[in-house]
């Protein structure tokens, strides 16, 4: 009941824009189209949470449709990081990664107006789409004995010292045994526009995104697996108009 109190008021917004773009705004639009590049960092991912790609469209003189796609590393709230004694790094207890692909679809309505070339504007906004959930193994090096090493799959069955573990599997290894995942997302935020080109724009948007899966998702072999995500997010964007 919780999750769904949370999933709700999300969903209203998302249905409440149409009927809130019909207010009659002055002023014009001196383009058509925008894209927009962002870094995103969200409460279930690291120092970058990743990297996101919009394209809107005018509709009218306050309201775009827009679509977009992201792309995130999914972290477990459990995830502690460890030093090894060969000073290297690695998160005990992680089995996997979990990789989000997320195109969406969505609505912006103008709140805010600012001067040409001044001011800040602020905007709402809600999106839904699809998510693709790539499940890829995370990988070890773990000590056998003195002289063995070997690189797998963490196993809290057969890893259980922390004190042989040396360290991670090499970048996106495992990628190639990942499991898809797939489910759904949506998200409501406000950006605030912060250009001072009219043919250019910076901003940040911030905002709340739920996905849920047809599945769980183990990530951290001594946590309860989750099938939903729930993490409040900005992303720093910058892109052009025409």
């Amino acid at each position: 009941m919780s999750k769904l109190k949370l999933i709700l008021p999300a969903f209203f917004l998302f249905i409440s824009l149409d009927a809130f773009s019909q207010r009659d705004d002055v002023g014009n639009y001196e383009y058509d189209k925008e894209y927009l590049f962002g870094v995103n960092k969200n409460t279930n991912g690291g120092l970058i949470g990743g990297i996101s790609f919009k394209a809107g469209t005018r509709l009218d003189d306050s309201q775009f449709s827009f679509w977009g796609i992201e792309l995130s590393n999914v972290k477990s709230p459990k995830e502690s990081r460890y030093n090894t004694v060969l000073g290297n790094s690695y998160i005990f207890g992680k089995s996997n990664y979990l990789y989000a692909i997320r195109p969406h679809y969505g609505r912006e309505i103008v709140l805010f107006k600012k001067a040409p070339n001044q001011g800040v504007q602020v905007s709402a906004l809600a999106a839904v789409g699809p998510s693709f959930g790539l499940i890829a193994p995370y990988y070890i090096e773990y000590a056998v004995s003195r002289v063995q090493t070997v690189t797998e799959q963490y196993n809290p069955e057969v890893h259980q010292s922390r004190f042989n573990i040396l360290g991670t599997g090499a970048l996106f290894e495992g990628l190639g045994q990942s499991e898809l995942a797939i489910g759904a997302n949506l998200k409501a935020a406000l950006m605030f526009e912060f250009g001072v080109f009219r043919s250019s724009v910076t901003g940040l948007e911030v905002g709340y995104m739920v996905e849920g899966y047809n599945k769980e998702i183990p990530l951290i072999s001594t946590a309860e697996n989750n099938q939903l995500f729930q993490s409040a997010y900005f992303t720093f964007f910058y892109g052009f108009r025409k």
